[in-house]
Order: structure tokens, then C-alpha cells, then sequence
């Protein structure tokens, strides 16, 4: 099973404002029309219960989201670019990476339905119909759509049950999932039979709840050695464990210390689960002889456990209503909220850089006006100094260090002060 990708999203980029102007024949008063672009579609991520496996992003890395249309016409605003939306299993925790490899957390998707906007869309740019004034009647500016956002994301399955069996491989752990559920998991003798967790549902007197098999633990796992890291993921989210145990086992008691230090050194809450010892194999004559030096070990360390035969049923149905009153003890913690995209700040936002003769003004206003305007022409150059320098925004820019003589830069636009 797939369970952690790394994939690459981009959302739509916003569409151009266009720069137009009414022409019909007998309209006495003309003037700009020019229309807004549209948004560009955003990437969202869904959990998807009919969505089993991350597989489907096996053989691709990088997504994108469509791009929005430029405005037209009498006012016309471009097309919003399409979204994306990725389907994702319950249980996927949704991740970003940084530029310095940091991965921060985004969502945690653990019901059907709930999603998130991983890489929201660029606005679109505003035709020359807003550049309208007074002093300039036919205005021949527009700004650009902005880009949408790009992310480099991590995405991990993390089986949601309501209990999982835990223990060193080739203890019996399938055949106590098969013995306890309608489940058909391989199962032979020798270690690492299962590559994959299995899920089966419980059937009791009372309730119904979804069982796990973590495949087989062994020394390291918490380094990731036998594919501890994927394994011990999936059980981070179970409520309450099983701890199997071999009965033929030199020393279960010490199998179960050793598997107990890799769960609390790869995450030390796992630590603070509720856990049921079961011996496995109690059908067995030599784990028969052995069962009252067993018991008493564990029952020394204040440990009570329970000797079951997954391959005879003997002792499966007690331990499982037994694991249902424990689940009862401990709820379900209450599920993450939607995560809330953090729109981009909009506004001038206006800084200044001197570098040698040339000062650098960064806005993301005015650069978005640079370029989605023509300033090659001369007449889009006079109308955007104009549009700087006007009283509302030359106070800012004096602020700023710029002084009359001084060459500055917005974009590709440069002029001087």
C-alpha cells in the first residue's frame, strides 16, 4: 500500500484586465469598458472514503489548477480558472515543505468529505474601466492577474481504527485479525508475511468497531529499520492496542518491553495508550506448560494477561469484548476543523531598496499595474508616472528616501523622479 507521497501543486494564475474601450457608432460619450480577469482555480485536497490508497499519485509528481481568462469587453470579466481537487483516503495528514525543508503541518483529514485549499488561486487583475478620472478620461492602464500560489507538499496515510495489534513479527497477529474479523490476511510462518496493515471489523454483543494489524516490529523500527517508520505510522491513531505475544517466546515478557521502546522512541504518546497483553498460541503443549510461570512474570511487573490461541479461536471473543469496554474508557478524540485558507494580504504594501543609482520600489499594486499595462508606449509611460506620483502616493514614496533625480524602478517600468 501507498501510504506517504511527495507531490508538487500550483494553483491557477489570475487573468489579465483588459484595456478597451467603447466604440458603438451612435453613443455620444465613449469611454473605458475594459474588464477585471477572473480568479484562477485554487488546489484543494478532499478525504475521499471511496479512496483507499495514496496510489494514485504514484506515477505523477506535479498538479496544477487551471488558469483564469483575461477580461473583455464591456466590462466583461474573465473565466474563473477551473480547481483541482485531489481525493485523498481518510486519515491523510497533509503537510507543507519549506523552502529551508521544514514540513509544517496544514490538515489533519480524518473524516469523509472534509477538505482543504492547499494553494489558493491568483486574483485577477482590474481593467482600465477602474483607472478611470477626472484628469484622465481614457485611461490605458490594466493590471496582471497575480500568480497562484506553489507548494511542495507531503502527503501521509495514517490508518484510522479504533484498535490495532501490535508485537514482533510471525507471533500470530493475522491470524488473531482473521480469527476476530471477516478479514483475509496472508498469513505464514515467517516474519514480515504481512508488507501492508490490514483492517477488519469487529462484530460484539454491543457494538461494532474497526480492528488493525500493524505488520511485524522489530529492534530499530523507530530508525526505520524492516520499514519501521511505515508501519509505526499507523499506529499513532489507534485508540487502544493489542499487544501480541509470542508464548513459545524464550522471554515474551522482554518481546514486549523491546516492541514498547520502539512505539515510545518513535512517538512517546504511544506510550501513554491503553494497552491489552495477550500470549498467543495457548493451544500449544509447551506454551500449556509454561502458562503459570507466564502469568506470574507478567503479574509481577503489575501486568495482568490474557492467553488466547488465534489459530483455535480459544480466549478471541473474551479479548475482543474486552477491547470494546477499553474503547469505551477512551473516546475518540474530537476531529480537527477544517483548516481555513490564509488569504494573501492585499494593499500597497509599499518598501524601497536603494542598489547603486537605481531605487527599487516593491508593491504589489503598482507591479501588478506595470505589467499588465503596455509601458512601451508613451502615452501608458505618462499616464503610470502619473498614477506614481500623484498626491496620494508621492508622501509614501518621499518617506521612503526617494529623491527628485533618482532613478526609479517598479517591474520593468523605470523613470525619474
Amino acid at each position: 500500500m501507498l501510504d506517504r507521497v511527495e507531490i508538487s501543486v500550483k494553483a491557477g494564475g489570475g487573468g489579465n484586465g483588459a484595456v478597451t474601450f467603447r466604440r458603438e457608432k451612435f453613443v455620444p460619450y465613449g469611454g473605458p469598458d475594459g474588464g477585471d480577469g477572473g480568479i484562477g482555480g485554487d488546489v484543494i485536497i478532499k478525504a475521499d472514503s471511496d479512496t483507499a490508497t495514496l496510489t494514485f499519485f504514484r506515477g505523477r509528481r506535479k498538479y496544477q489548477a487551471g488558469n483564469a481568462g483575461g477580461g473583455g469587453s464591456n466590462k466583461r470579466r474573465g473565466k474563473n480558472g477551473a480547481l483541482l481537487t485531489l481525493n485523498v483516503p481518510p486519515g491523510t495528514v497533509v503537510q507543507e515543505v519549506t523552502a529551508d525543508g521544514e514540513r509544517v503541518l496544514l490538515t489533519d483529514l480524518s473524516k469523509h468529505g472534509q477538505s482543504v485549499i492547499v494553494a489558493k488561486g491568483g486574483r485577477g487583475g482590474q481593467g482600465n474601466v477602474h483607472f478611470s478620472s477626472a484628469t484622465n478620461q481614457a485611461p490605458r492602464l490594466a493590471e496582471a492577474g497575480d500568480p497562484g500560489e506553489e507548494k511542495d507538499l507531503v502527503l501521509e496515510l495514517k490508518l484510522i481504527a479504533d484498535a490495532g495489534i501490535i508485537g514482533y513479527p510471525n507471533v500470530g497477529k493475522s491470524s488473531l485479525l482473521a480469527a476476530a474479523t471477516a478479514a483475509n490476511p496472508k498469513i505464514a510462518n515467517y516474519a514480515f508475511t504481512t508488507l501492508e496493515p490490514m483492517l477488519g471489523m469487529v462484530e460484539t454483543a454491543k457494538e461494532r468497531f474497526i480492528l488493525c494489524e500493524i505488520p511485524g516490529l522489530i529492534e530499530g523500527a523507530h530508525l526505520g529499520k524492516g520499514l519501521g517508520h511505515d508501519f509505526l505510522r499507523h499506529a499513532v491513531r489507534t485508540r487502544v492496542m493489542i499487544h501480541l505475544l509470542d508464548g513459545a517466546s524464550d522471554s515474551p515478557v522482554d518481546d514486549m518491553i523491546a516492541v514498547n521502546n520502539e512505539l515510545s522512541q518513535f512517538d512517546s504518546s504511544m506510550s501513554r495508550k491503553a494497552q491489552i497483553v495477550a500470549v498467543n498460541k495457548a493451544d500449544r503443549e509447551d506454551v500449556k506448560s509454561r502458562k503459570t510461570e507466564i502469568r506470574k512474570i507478567f503479574m509481577d511487573a503489575g501486568i495482568t494477561p490474557r492467553f488466547i490461541s488465534a489459530a483455535t479461536g480459544e480466549g478471541v471473543k473474551e479479548l475482543m469484548d474486552e477491547v470494546y469496554e477499553l474503547l469505551e474508557k477512551h473516546p475518540a478524540p474530537e476531529l480537527p476543523k477544517e483548516a481555513t485558507p490564509v488569504l494573501r494580504p492585499q494593499g500597497e504594501g509599499l518598501t524601497a531598496e536603494r542598489i547603486g543609482e537605481v531605487v527599487i520600489i516593491r508593491s504589489p499594486g503598482l507591479e501588478r499595474l506595470v505589467a499588465g499595462s503596455d509601458y512601451r508606449d508613451p502615452e501608458v509611460r505618462r499616464q503610470l508616472g502619473n498614477r506614481i506620483t500623484g498626491a496620494r502616493l508621492r508622501p509614501i514614496f518621499e518617506r521612503a528616501g526617494v529623491r527628485p533625480g533618482d532613478k526609479v524602478r517598479i517591474g520593468k517600468f523605470e523613470w525619474t523622479w
